[in-house]
């Protein structure tokens, strides 16, 4: 079991760098005031998620889902 802990936790510390690594490389959402002036009805605006930026929000969203998950079975105790 203590093997078992250990890859979960190398595995937890992957993700938590992962994920900071990702969201540092996304764009603020400053960069989308150009919908004020109407530049959301671009190709860019409405095909955001086959774009690169939209590819980074998905990967986050399932390595925080991830995340929870491990810290939560790393705290359940279920490994002393």
């Amino acid at each position: 079991m203590e093997v078992l802990k250990t890859v979960l936790l190398v595995v937890f510390i992957i993700i938590s760098v992962v994920i900071t690594a990702i969201i540092l490389m996304q764009e603020g959402k400053s960069a989308g005031l150009g919908a004020i002036s109407g530049a959301a009805d671009s190709y860019w605006g409405k095909n955001k998620g086959r774009s690169m930026e939209g590819i980074l929000v998905k990967i986050t969203r399932v390595l925080v889902i991830a995340f929870i998950v491990l810290a939560a079975v790393l705290n359940m105790g279920i490994f002393s």
